[in-house]
C-alpha cells in the first residue's frame, strides 16, 4: 500500500509557525487545521504548492516574500493625527479603529504610536514588507469523502488561517 500523500482528493492536517527574519515566532498554530489542495484550502500559494506530494510527518520550511505572504507596506495606510481629534479610548498602542468607505467596505487599523501631541495608526499587515519562514508540519493525510470534495473543505474543521 502506497503512503497517502498531500494532494487534491485527500484531507491533510498541518501545524505552522511563521517565523520573521530575526528568528521570533510570530505567529503558532498547534492544533492540527485541515484543507483540501486545490478546494478552498485558505493556505497561501506557494505553502499549499510545496505540500503537494508530501506525506504525513514532513516539516517544510518555506520562505515567503511579501509578494508571497502579507505584501509591501503601503504608506497610505498610515495615518497621523492630533491627539484632541482621537477619541480616548484610541490613545493606547494596539487599539484597533475599524473604519469604512462610501461602499460600506471596513478596514482595520491599529495604534502604532502615541505621544503627547498625535496618535499613528496603521492599516498594513503587521508583516507586510517582511519575508517571512513559515515552518509547517504534516500531521496527518487522509482521503477525503464525496462530500469534501464537492464542498472543497474537509467536514470536520476548516482551513489555517494564512491569506
Amino acid at each position: 500500500m502506497q503512503e497517502m500523500t498531500v494532494g487534491p482528493k485527500c484531507v491533510a492536517y498541518i501545524t505552522y509557525s511563521i517565523v520573521d527574519s530575526a528568528g521570533n515566532v510570530v505567529e503558532q498554530h498547534d492544533m492540527p487545521i485541515g484543507f483540501i489542495a486545490g478546494g478552498q484550502s485558505g493556505l497561501l500559494e506557494k505553502i499549499e504548492q510545496a505540500l503537494l506530494g508530501q506525506p504525513a510527518g514532513i516539516q517544510l520550511e518555506v520562505s515567503l516574500s511579501p509578494e508571497d505572504a502579507f505584501g509591501e507596506r503601503d504608506p497610505g495606510l498610515t495615518y497621523t493625527d492630533q491627539i484632541d481629534n482621537v477619541p480616548p479610548e484610541y490613545r493606547r498602542l494596539g487599539a484597533e479603529v475599524v473604519f469604512s468607505n462610501e461602499a460600506g467596505e471596513t478596514r482595520s487599523f491599529y495604534v502604532t504610536h502615541v505621544d503627547d501631541t498625535s496618535v499613528t495608526v496603521d492599516g498594513n499587515h503587521p508583516m507586510a514588507g517582511q519575508t517571512v519562514t513559515c515552518v509547517v508540519n504534516v500531521v496527518n493525510v487522509r482521503e477525503a469523502t464525496p462530500q469534501e470534495l464537492a464542498a472543497g473543505l474537509p467536514a470536520d474543521g476548516g482551513s489555517p488561517l494564512l491569506q
